[in-house]
This record gives structure tokens, C-alpha cells and sequence, in this order.
């Protein structure tokens, strides 16, 4: 079995599972409790909590949890719109943001915040010129992806952060869930950052934790209001198990974090190199760095993307459409639409999405299942086409 769906979600390691199953039984105490099983809950979520930051490099107060990426987009933005709409009702984003952040801002115009959407080129990068002519008086937000989840362009975070340094009322949000652990860590956390989105279940975590990072003196308002957990902000009882294996995941997924990225590169560039002349391929990833090293985006013209992925399924070979979060839907991928991408082709797009686990071995046997397949599907689109000559 080779499994090339990681951007969708990963396999809990073995050693993060076993930190899962050792807190769940024997640290089981509420953190919020004054008697000595609460003080130990207390006590190993905050050293989760200081591993994290010390892992970024930030302080240990700037750690927020949260269920995931979704609830972290969320949280950054309608908790930004609630926080500063005395001042301000204007947010930035991208055209080809993940639904938790397109849906979200859907949302808050629903309630009189005004959004735009700043395009994006034949990469899936926005440009710096068309941020700047967006920014207003009334603008309180910024929010840009670190890595496309579809086609894994990474946008230009460092200078998105140089124009934001002469507007300091700004909040600069990324949502960095599928740029942990992929060599970029100096672009996501740069001193002009304020929120950083993160989700466990990318990097070998349990699904259904994540965090935040938020940068100290920034203001955010709750969206879980309660108990006052997590500093009065995310209010609710902490999952401890999952957050203490969360901790533990990032820190393996940092050690020795430029060689497994330049592995992924490997295995990707293996495959591109392989599809790249391929008369009915269109690519839409690039083996370069200005694309993140675990994904490759591609198309094969004239067969939609759900019947390639199940083609390659029945090889023992998982890979997706471009997003798991519309893969059931049978939607075409947003970004490849905000590129301009003509649908019919856009609807053939799939996606491989690696981690540092897979090899060039598995590389190789998925070259050798294409070959098959793209046979398969010339012939086929060579009788369609055929067929629709004669008639």
C-alpha cells in the first residue's frame, strides 16, 4: 500500500500514540482542579504548551489550543472582526484560501464586513502590488495561506509581512496547516506575524487538536466562552492526551526537519520528472521553491479526477482530487478556477501529497502504475475522440 494523501490527513506515529494512550490513563485529572491529579494535568499541559513555543521560538503564553484548523481559521477571523469592528470592517484574504477561511469570510459579510479577494497569477500566487492598492483606513485583517492545500504554492509571506510592517493595527494571519515541518518556518514565523493557524492531524498527531500562535499584545475576542480555560480565550475543558501528543509530533516532525524535506522534494521531482512530456498532463505544481516539497498537482486531459484516483486505488495506491474537503463533492478545485483554469480541465485534476515516510521506491511503483493507467486513458480518449469525429 502506498499512501501519497497526506496533505488530507496523516498517520498518527506510533510513539504519539503511545504518549495518547499514557496520558488517557494515567494523567486523567480536569487541569482546571485543585487537588494533586488536576495540578498534574495542569503541569503537563503547560510543558506541552512551553514545547511548542520553545519548538517556534516564541513565548509560551502566545500557544493557544484548539480543535483544529478549521476552528483556529475561524477563531482568527470572526475573533479579529468582533475584537476591532469599532475600528474597522474591512479583511483581505486571498482567491484561493481553504473553505475555513473563504466560508468564514462568506459569513462575516453576511454580517456587514467588507472582503476582498485579491487574485491570484497562473501559479496561485497573489502580487504584492494588488495588496497594497487593497489595504484602507477600514482594514483590520490580513490573512494569506502559507501553502495552497491543492497545488502547494507558497505565497509570498515575507513581503506580504514587509507591507503590513507600515500598517501596525493590522492583524497578519497565516494559516500555516500545510506549511509546518515543510522548511519554511522562518517565512511563517517572522516577527510581523500575528496568528499562526496549526492542525495535529497534518503532522502525525490525533485529529481534533490544533493551535494557534498569537503574538503578544494582539487582541482577539472568544468564540467558546466558559470556563475560562486557555487564558480566558477558548474556553472549555482541555484535551490533554491529544495535546500532549501533539507536542510530541511537532518535535519529531522538526528533527531533522531539512532532510526530510529534501526527501519529499525527491520522491515529488521522481514523479514529475516521470508525467512531466506526457501529451495529456498538464502540471500545475513545479518542483521549485516556490512550491512546497510534498505536493504535486496535475491533470490528465479528458478523464475526471475521481475516476484517477480510483483507477490508482485499485493498485493499493491512495492519492486525492485536490482537496479531501470537496473530493466527495465532485467540485472543481477552487484554486485551479481562481487560475483560470478551463473547467473541463480543472475537474481532472488529482493530487499526491507526501511526507517524509514515503520513498523514491514507492516513487517508482507509482510511475510504473501510471504508465499503465495513462496507457489506459489514451486509448480511451482517443476512441471518444474518434467517435465524436464521426459523428
Amino acid at each position: 500500500m502506498i499512501y501519497f494523501d497526506n496533505s488530507a490527513t496523516t498517520q498518527a506515529a506510533p510513539e504519539v500514540v503511545d504518549t495518547y494512550d499514557k496520558v488517557s490513563q494515567q494523567i486523567w485529572g480536569n487541569p482546571s482542579s485543585l487537588h494533586r491529579f488536576g495540578e498534574a494535568a495542569f503541569n503537563l499541559l503547560e510543558q506541552s504548551r512551553k514545547q511548542i513555543a520553545d519548538l517556534l521560538g516564541v513565548h509560551q503564553s502566545e500557544i493557544l489550543f484548539t480543535s483544529g484548523g478549521t476552528e483556529g481559521d475561524n477563531w482568527v477571523l470572526k475573533g479579529t472582526a468582533i475584537e476591532k469592528r469599532a475600528f474597522g470592517n474591512h479583511l483581505i484574504t486571498t482567491a484561493v484560501e481553504h473553505p475555513a477561511i473563504h466560508n468564514s469570510m462568506e459569513q462575516l459579510k453576511q454580517l456587514g464586513f467588507e472582503v476582498t479577494y485579491l487574485p491570484v497569477d497562473e501559479a496561485g500566487r497573489i502580487s504584492i502590488a494588488d495588496l497594497k492598492a487593497a489595504i484602507r483606513p477600514t482594514t483590520i485583517l490580513v490573512s494569506v495561506m502559507a501553502v495552497n492545500n491543492e497545488i502547494g504554492t507558497i505565497q509570498p509571506l515575507k513581503a506580504v509581512a514587509d507591507v503590513l510592517a507600515d500598517y501596525p493595527k493590522i492583524h497578519y494571519h497565516i494559516d500555516a496547516v500545510q506549511g509546518i515541518g515543510k522548511g519554511i518556518q522562518d517565512m511563517i514565523m517572522n516577527d510581523r506575524v500575528d496568528f499562526v493557524t496549526f492542525s495535529g492531524h497534518k503532522f502525525h498527531a490525533p485529529r481534533g487538536i490544533g493551535f494557534i500562535y498569537k503574538r503578544q499584545g494582539r487582541k482577539i475576542a472568544p468564540l467558546l466562552t466558559g470556563g475560562g480555560q486557555e487564558r480566558n480565550l477558548r474556553s472549555g475543558t482541555e484535551n490533554l492526551p491529544a495535546i500532549a501528543a501533539m507536542s510530541k509530533a511537532l518535535r519529531l516532525l522538526l528533527t531533522d526537519e531539512a532532510k526530510k524535506v529534501a526527501q519529499q522534494r525527491a520522491v515529488k521531482n521522481r514523479i514529475y520528472q516521470h508525467i512531466k512530456d506526457r501529451d495529456l498532463v498538464t502540471l500545475f505544481s513545479q518542483p521549485t521553491d516556490d512550491f512546497a516539497p510534498h505536493i504535486l498537482c496535475f491533470a490528465i486531459k479528458g478523464v475526471r479526477g475521481e475516476t484517477i484516483v480510483h483507477a490508482f486505488e485499485e493498485h493499493d495506491i491512495f492519492i486525492s482530487t485536490t482537496s479531501a474537503c470537496s473530493s466527495k463533492k465532485h467540485m472543481a478545485s477552487s484554486t485551479l478556477m481562481a487560475m483560470h483554469i478551463d473547467e473541463s480541465v480543472a475537474t481532472s485534476a488529482i493530487r499526491i501529497s507526501l511526507d517524509a515516510n514515503n520513498t523514491l521506491a514507492e516513487a517508482d511503483e507509482f510511475n510504473r502504475v501510471f504508465d499503465v493507467l495513462y496507457d489506459q486513458f489514451k486509448k480511451l480518449s482517443h476512441t471518444e475522440s474518434k467517435s465524436s469525429a464521426q459523428v
